[in-house]
């Protein structure tokens, strides 16, 4: 019995007692939920309920406990209910209860966990979207693995989710980028506000081979060269970078092609339709501060070229074009003032703010090695890249260690932690339960010990301590998936998956499942051969929602 499974035991409890007393059961919610108590003696599960209703139905709180503990005794699957307090109701599960939990887990496989929390929702997911003058960069990497792990998360919910990329090829940056491959191709130094790195050489370099007569041109005609190709080529490598991390997009987005499309214009009339345009000093504005901006906001400048703010209206408009009644966007620290303008925006266009249009911040990551932080990469020169991250950590580590921590918290990755293979790494001690559970199925198999059909499961045999506290781990899975998908936090996933490693590793110390010796294969291994395979289950599971490995052998 799940902890969603015991909760809808509540509520159906509380049901009858309300029929029983006369008490009108539309007072009733429609869902409830169950706590683990942080004290065992407690009991298996908490719940608050008759204290939730007491005022609504005007029975004090702990007779209206008395009678749902009375209902809750009779009910299968439970042993006993417990009133505490001025009415907790503690309830303890019987074994069996508890213990067909194992089975129903590994029969569900790669479908356990998932829940309809987000069923009907259509989210627009963009992250990363770093300006395809450069190497993905690192805190781009961290919206990577925080961003793809939030995607699944959203889908294992009940979310139906389109990831989205989008590059910034319109606009000064990528002027300058343009100037930067020239400059290199000449062996000049890079324009004072352009681009360093040896990426650039090799990107220059890149195209030149393709068009080896592109310093023939005169400069304007050499510029549009370096421009159209370097982005092409630069585009490619992001992405490729971003494939061998294990993040992959449903859609690359171009900002050129909202200016190709005329999307600005029609975004601008949108707009007027609404009311909310108007000119001034030769520039036609968004007035944004009618919705809580500080300032309102040119689209267009006077002498006629459109801001960036303007594409950003656009976009916004084609995606909600596309039919995503929530636009989700992930930003670095330094974009903060950007929300205000954003949800300003979204109002203007008739929208509500806080139901169609999401802002995530990130903060800053530093990686640090023998306690100081490195600076500099290899290939982009300033910065560090994805390509740096992976080098030193490997993509598991990198990819748990980014999504191990709350997105609006900085943090620092140590290298020397994280490439360890102790327990106090995080992604060792979770990946190593992954690899322990598939060898004590290996060695069963070498004994002959199988957990045998499902019907013949003795679920009632699993009464040890850390056989329970197992299972009840287990069974608070969907839940941390479904709260990590509605908060947008998915290092809820990884702790809970060190705290279910430390579960396993008390059961595995105190629980033997392989017989020893000539010892004869009993029920009991069975079950907890069921049990084991259901940590496997839960653990690979969550892994993959962080887009880590749960490997077979370490």
């Amino acid at each position: 019995m799940t902890p969603a499974d015991l909760a809808a035991t509540v509520l159906t409890a509380a049901r009858a007692v309300f029929v029983t007393r006369g008490l009108d059961v539309s007072l009733l919610p429609a869902t409830t939920t169950v706590e683990r108590p942080r004290n065992p003696e407690h009991g298996d599960y908490a719940s608050t309920m008759a204290m939730q209703l007491t005022k609504k139905v005007g029975v004090p709180p702990r007779e209206l406990a008395a009678a749902l503990a009375e209902e809750l005794s009779s009910l299968p699957g439970i042993k006993s209910v417990e009133i505490a307090g001025p009415g907790f109701l503690n309830i303890r599960l019987d074994a069996a209860a508890a213990g067909v939990l194992a089975r129903d887990v590994v029969l569900a496989g790669k479908e356990y966990g998932r829940t309809d929390r987000l069923a009907g929702q259509r989210i627009n997911l963009e992250f990363v979207s770093a300006n395809p003058t450069g190497p993905v960069h690192i805190g781009g990497v961290r919206w990577a693995a925080v961003g793809d792990a939030l995607s699944r998360l959203l889908r294992v919910a009940g979310a139906d989710v389109g990831t989205e990329y989008y590059f910034n090829d319109a606009g000064s940056q990528i002027d300058r980028f343009a100037r930067s491959l020239y400059a290199a191709a000449k062996g000049e130094p890079a324009p004072e506000d352009g681009y360093g790195g040896a990426y650039i050489a090799e990107i220059a370099t890149a195209v030149q081979s393709t068009a080896p007569d592109v310093l023939k041109l005169d400069e304007p005609a050499a510029l549009e060269v370096f421009r159209v190709e370097g982005v092409k080529l630069m585009f490619a490598e992001i992405r490729a970078s971003l494939d061998e991390f294990g993040v992959h997009f449903d859609t690359y987005f171009n900002e050129k092609d909202l200016h190709d499309r005329g999307e600005l214009q029609e975004a601008l009339d949108r707009l007027r339709e609404q009311g909310h345009i108007f000119e001034a000093d030769g520039a036609t504005w968004l007035r944004t501060t009618e919705f809580g901006d500080d300032k309102d906001r040119v689209l267009r400048k006077s002498d006629g070229d459109w801001t960036y703010f303007a594409a950003d209206c656009a976009y916004y408009l084609d995606k909600r074009k596309r039919g995503f009644d929530r636009v989700v966007i992930m930003l670095g620290a330094d974009h903060h003032g950007y929300i205000g303008r954003m949800k300003a925006m979204s109002a203007c266009f008739g929208d509500d703010p806080e139901k169609n249009l999401e802002i995530l911040i990130g903060q800053l990551v530093s990686l640090v090695r023998n306690g100081e932080p490195l600076r500099m990469s290899k290939r982009a020169g300033t910065v560090i890249t994805l390509e740096d991250f992976v080098d030193a950590l490997g993509v598991d580590a990198t990819r748990y260690a980014l999504a191990r921590y709350s997105s609006d918290s900085p943090i620092d990755i140590d290298i020397d932690l994280w490439t360890r293979a102790k327990s106090d790494n995080p992604v060792y001690y979770v990946q190593y339960v992954a690899a322990r559970t598939a060898s004590v199925a290996r060695q069963a198999a070498e004994v002959g010990l199988t957990r045998g059909e499902p019907d013949a499961f003795r679920p009632e045999l699993l009464v040890h301590e850390k056989e329970n506290d197992l299972l009840k781990a287990l069974g608070e899975y969907p839940a941390v998936v479904g709260s990590a998908a509605e908060l947008r936090e998915p290092h809820r996933v990884a702790r809970y998956l060190e705290d279910l490693a430390g579960d396993y590793h008390r059961f595995y110390d105190k629980c033997r499942v392989t017989p020893m010796g000539d010892e004869e294969i009993t029920d009991l291994m069975r079950a907890r051969l069921w049990l084991n395979d259901a940590t496997r289950t839960v653990i690979a599971n969550g892994l993959a929602l962080l887009g880590v490995s749960a490997p077979e052998r370490m």
